[in-house]
C-alpha cells in the first residue's frame, strides 16, 4: 500500500540521518575538543529553535499530506461517485490528508481494485440490489463504511412525451423505440438487472435489444432524440442530474424488476478501517439529504464542470455545519 511505503521510505531516512548524526559525533570526539561554556550555550538554544522548526515541519508536514494518501476509485460518467470522490477530496486534503481519485471505466474492475487494496475506497457504491453480485464475489475483501444517501433506484425512462407509462406496455410498442433499450457501461449493475430480470419480466427478448453503451453515449442520444422529439427509453437511477436537465419520466415497474429502492454506501478494501480509522469513522458518519445530493451534483456537474473540485468546495461553503459535525 503506498502509505506502507512511506512509513518505510522514511524509516529509512531517519536512519540515515542517525547514522550521520552518529559519524559527526566520533569526528568530534577524535580531535579530543571540548566545546567551550559559551558553545554549550548555543546549543541549548540551537535546540529551542530546533525544537520549534521541528513543530513548523510537522505543521507543514500535515497540511502536504502527512496523513497518508487515500485513493478513491469512481467511474467518471457515474455522477454521484464523481461528485462524492471530489467533495472528499476536498475534505480529506484540509485534513492532511493526499487524495488520489483513479478513473476505472467499469464497475468490475472498479470493485476488484477495491477488493485487492489498489484502491481504498469506492465512494459512492450500490451494494444492496445494483451492485450485490460485486458485494458477494469480493465480500471478505470489503468493507461497508456506511450508507450516506437513501432511497437510490433504478430506473428506464422515457421523454415526458412518450405515449406509454409502464414497463408492461413496452413489449407491444417496440416501434415506437425502434427495438432499442439505450443502455450505459455492459459491467454496470444496471445493465445485468435490466437484462436478467426486466426484459424477461415483461418479454422484452423477442422484441428488443439492450444496447451496450456508456453513461456519456446514452446521454448524448437522449439529447439528440429530445431535440428531435422522438420517442427513446433509457437506463437511468436516481438520484441524477438528468432528472433535472430534461423532462423525463420513469416508466412504472409494478413487478419491481428492477429491485427495490436501495442506499449509497462508501464500500472500502477491508483493511481500509485499520489503516485509515479516522477517515472510516467520518465517512460513516457522512449523509446526504435529497436536497443537499441535488445541490452537491449540480454544482460539481454542471456549474464547475471543467473544475469538479470547486463545485465541491463552492457546496461545501454552503453547507460547511454538515461537515464540521462529522470532522470535529
Amino acid at each position: 500500500m503506498r502509505t506502507s511505503s512511506t512509513l518505510l521510505k522514511s524509516a529509512a531516512i531517519a536512519s540515515m540521518l542517525g547514522l550521520t548524526l552518529a559519524a559527526c559525533g566520533e569526528d568530534a570526539g577524535d580531535n579530543g575538543e571540548e566545546p567551550e561554556d559559551a558553545d554549550v550555550e548555543d546549543t541549548d538554544t540551537d535546540t529551542e529553535d530546533d525544537d520549534a522548526d521541528e513543530a513548523d515541519a510537522d505543521d507543514d508536514a500535515e497540511a502536504a499530506g502527512d496523513g497518508g494518501t487515500v485513493t478513491l476509485g469512481i467511474i467518471p460518467s457515474w455522477t454521484d461517485g464523481l461528485s462524492m470522490a471530489y467533495l472528499w477530496q476536498a475534505i480529506l486534503e484540509d485534513e492532511g490528508y493526499e487524495v488520489e481519485i483513479e478513473e476505472i471505466n467499469d464497475a468490475a474492475p472498479l470493485y476488484t481494485g477495491v477488493a485487492n487494496g489498489d484502491l481504498h475506497v469506492y465512494p459512492s457504491a450500490w451494494p444492496e440490489v445494483t451492485h450485490a453480485d460485486y458485494m458477494e464475489q469480493y465480500g471478505d475483501d470489503l468493507e461497508d463504511l456506511g450508507a450516506y444517501y437513501e432511497g437510490a433506484v433504478l430506473t428506464l425512462a422515457v421523454p415526458e412525451y412518450t405515449e406509454i407509462d409502464s414497463l408492461e406496455e413496452l413489449a407491444d410498442n417496440a416501434d415506437m423505440f425502434g427495438g432499442r433499450v439505450v443502455g450505459i457501461e455492459p459491467g454496470s449493475g444496471h445493465m445485468g438487472v435490466t437484462a436478467d430480470s426486466v426484459f424477461p419480466e415483461y418479454g422484452l427478448d423477442e422484441e428488443f435489444t439492450l444496447a451496450d453503451s456508456s453513461t456519456a453515449a446514452m446521454l448524448t442520444e437522449l439529447d439528440s432524440a429530445i431535440a428531435a422529439e422522438e420517442d427513446i427509453v433509457v437506463t437511468l437511477w436516481r438520484p441524477f442530474w438528468a432528472y433535472g436537465e430534461w423532462d423525463l419520466k420513469d416508466l412504472e415497474d409494478p413487478a419491481q424488476a428492477l429491485g427495490e429502492p436501495e442506499t449509497l454506501n462508501f464500500i472500502a478494501n477491508s483493511e481500509f478501517s485499520s489503516e485509515f480509522p479516522e477517515v472510516a469513522e467520518w465517512m460513516g458518519e457522512f449523509q446526504l439529504t435529497d436536497d443537499e445530493y441535488a445541490e452537491l451534483e449540480d454544482l460539481v456537474v454542471n456549474e464547475y464542470e471543467d473544475d469538479p473540485e470547486a463545485g465541491a468546495r463552492a457546496w461545501w461553503e454552503n453547507n460547511s455545519e454538515l461537515i464540521e459535525d462529522i470532522i470535529n
